[in-house]
């Protein structure tokens, strides 16, 4: 059980983050990529909901959370609205109308109740609001998303823009373990005209940078 981060020093934060963005563009030059191309999100699963706004101090633009309850405490929060928040963790259908008004990006479509519940509940949605097919590219089991040749048909269905493609890849000591998803996940997204990549958390973002992403999800890294 990890413990919930109660206070943060948001010029430590803003330390950190300009930390990783050196460590992202060094990943960019590698790849022969442009830096500007490759956004930060914050996740604030563990962050307690008071110190939210301390995010927006530190320079960061957008905080992604993985539970409802707690995106909808969370977005409450005096000066939470200086943050772009995005829905990262999985989705259960039942919580789409309670997210819709309060997020730009939902990272983890991937189920036919999740579609159906976008297309009844629409026009809660904020006028921005595109969303991200969650792929489980590597057939792992115990992950969620959609097998990656079921894409077509989901794309075709699913009722509100969609912007690209996210994934996460199977636990792995070694970050290198991790390239082949992250790459199978950009051809993915360039045989279907997609051009976000959502990939990368705090122990692999770089290689995930190296491959593509245009969204690194980072907690630990930023907060702890």
């Amino acid at each position: 059980m990890v413990d919930l981060i109660e206070r943060i020093d948001s010029a430590l934060v803003a330390e950190r983050v300009a930390a990783v963005r050196e460590r992202i563009a060094a990943a960019c030059a590698r790849a022969g990529r442009d830096p500007g191309a490759v956004e930060i999100l914050a996740a604030t699963k563990y962050l307690a909901a008071d110190q939210v706004p301390l995010l927006a101090d530190a320079g960061i633009e957008i905080a992604g959370e993985n539970r409802a309850q707690s995106l909808i405490e969370k977005v409450a929060q005096p000066g939470a609205d200086r943050l772009r928040w995005e829905f990262i963790g999985h989705l259960q259908s039942r919580k789409v109308p309670e997210i819709l008004p309060h997020v730009s990006r939902i990272h983890s479509v991937s189920s036919d109740s999740v579609l159906a519940r976008l297309e009844r509940h629409r026009d809660l949605a904020r006028p921005e609001l595109d969303v991200l097919i969650e792929v489980n590219v590597s057939g792992e089991e115990a992950k969620s998303g959609i097998a990656p040749g079921a894409l077509a048909d989901v794309l075709e269905r699913c009722p509100v823009p969609v912007a690209g493609l996210m994934t996460m890849p199977p636990f792995a000591e070694d970050p290198e373990q991790s390239r082949r998803w992250f790459a199978a996940l950009r051809e993915l997204a360039v045989a279907h005209g997609l051009s976000v990549l959502s990939m990368g958390t705090t122990q692999d973002y770089e290689v995930a940078v190296e491959e593509g992403a245009t969204v690194v999800r980072l907690g630990s890294v930023l907060l702890r």
